[in-house]
């Protein structure tokens, strides 16, 4: 039920978090990080595991990064639509998508060379499609002189034809190889090339983690604003107006380059919204755990209620169903149009590698993911109880952990035995896929100690809640 809030109950200087409440987290998470990184490092670079745990780094920043695109998504939502019941947890929107720029520095493992070797096929192949061309001036036995063509990558000189044209200097051409998948390739390579690869990935972080830090530092200049008007309200409705755009296109591409990209020859045009849907659903799972250990700690009690519980459960029932309607979509489409490039990606999660059966792991998806959370938050009473409320939202984020393990770890099986360089026996190689799901652990937990920092980190250094907002008592005396 709601309670009645006047603006005597709203401290004047805000409400901060006390750093004895998550100094010892931030240490210990920060500790467990650096242990992890290290032991991170000494595997990227062993023969053997390497190409392994390629993948296990990228499932594990794939996952961080999904909670923390969707904080940004309800962050620019909340002003794009003039909100006014989420003003009293904005900040921790705002906080969680605030982790997004900092989630750089995992993404630069995933720029080194020897990385982008074992994780992206197609990265080694477009060298072989893309044949840089010299020309070289030189005279001929005829008599005649012009320019000699020298390819780059195959050390071999093109013949001369008499009265023939001249290859001018330094020119791309484009040649498919035995592989009849390099047409593909070819049709491709305008988009993915290592070069533009590399500066979308820079433009990701830059323009989007630009947009959430000024979205966050306007929200912050207010707390301390001796005279608050709406000037800055509509200030970031504005600016929202242009992150969200970006936003759109930031998580789509996200979902394209790191994911879709380990299979060149696979594409679906609703894998961006697929990606969307996990990210929004999950991080308001993040966002009502958030809430609901503030609370414990006595804090955010004034400003919130059951109510914003209510609306908050209600968003996430919202995308549960909005997260199957996509899959099932994305599945049947595939399934009824039967092209060979498409159903491969589903071809490898509806088989077993020799170690897991991936079959079952997608079957049970389905009803896990999708049908227990739908029944257990329909009826209204379950989304106001914090005690049915915060095990659902655990139970999500473990569901989603299995989505993308699907998405990610099955590419590595393929990948590890097509690999020449790994130069090992049969016998080794299957240990090694065996025993991957190890350093799926590490790099999943030293990730998510990095992610857990930051995000202690951006919630200790502004109020918890924006107090001198002109919709905080809306916000605080919700009901609906």
């Amino acid at each position: 039920m709601a309670h009645n809030v006047t603006s005597q109950d709203i401290p004047a200087n805000g409400e901060k978090i006390a750093s004895k409440d998550i100094g010892l987290w931030k240490m210990i998470s920060l500790l467990v990080f650096v242990a992890g990184a290290v032991g991170s490092y000494l595997l990227f670079n062993n023969d053997t595991w390497g190409a392994g745990y390629a993948y296990s780094w990228l499932f594990a920043f794939i996952f961080f990064i999904t909670l923390t695109l969707g904080g940004a998504f309800w962050m620019t939502l909340h002003h794009v639509t003039n909100s006014g019941w989420g003003v009293s947890v904005r900040r921790l929107m705002e906080n969680l998508g605030f982790v997004f720029p900092f989630m750089a520095v995992i993404a630069v493992p995933l720029m080194i060379p020897s990385v982008q070797d074992d994780l992206y096929e197609w990265m080694n192949r477009h060298r072989e499609v893309v044949q840089t061309v010299e020309a070289e001036p030189v005279t001929y036995s005829d008599g005649t002189s012009g320019y000699e063509a020298r390819y780059s990558n195959q050390d071999k000189v093109a013949p001369h034809e008499p009265g023939g044209a001249y290859t001018s200097p330094k020119k791309k051409q484009l040649k498919a190889t035995h592989d009849a998948h390099d047409h593909l390739l070819i049709n491709k390579h305008w988009y993915m090339t290592l070069q533009d690869w590399l500066i979308r990935v820079i433009c990701f972080f830059v323009f989007l983690g630009a947009g959430i830090f000024a979205l966050r530092r306007i929200s912050i200049a207010q707390d301390t604003d001796p005279n608050p008007t709406t000037r800055r309200l509509i200030l970031a409705r504005k600016i929202s107006c242009v992150v969200m755009p970006i936003f759109a296109v930031v998580a789509t591409f996200i979902a394209f380059d790191f994911i879709m990209g380990l299979d060149y020859k696979w594409f679906s045009t609703m894998y961006g919204v697929w990606f969307f849907a996990g990210c929004a659903l999950n991080s308001m799972a993040v966002l009502i755990l958030t809430l609901t250990w503030l609370r414990s700690k006595g804090y955010l009690k004034t400003v919130t209620s059951d109510e914003h519980y209510h609306i908050m459960g209600k968003l996430m029932h919202a995308f549960v169903i909005f997260w199957a309607y996509v899959s099932f979509s994305q599945f049947m489409l595939i399934w009824y149009a039967n092209i060979t490039e498409e159903t491969s990606y589903f071809l490898l999660r509806n088989s077993s590698d020799g170690s897991t059966n991936w079959n079952l792991w997608s079957t049970l998806l389905v009803f896990l993911h999708f049908a227990v959370p739908f029944v257990i938050l329909l009826p209204h009473y379950a989304k106001k109880r914090i005690k049915l409320v915060v095990p659902i939202c655990i139970y999500l984020l473990v569901m989603h952990i299995m989505d993308l393990y699907i998405a990610v770890i099955p590419e590595r099986g393929p990948s590890l035995s097509v690999m020449d360089k790994l130069g090992v026996n049969g016998e080794l190689l299957l240990t090694v896929q065996h025993n991957a799901y190890l350093g799926d652990i590490l790099a999943f937990i030293t990730v998510g100690a990095f992610f857990v920092f930051v995000f202690l980190r951006n919630i200790g250094s502004a109020n918890l809640y924006p107090n001198r907002d002109p919709r905080i008592l809306e916000s605080a005396n919700l009901h609906n």
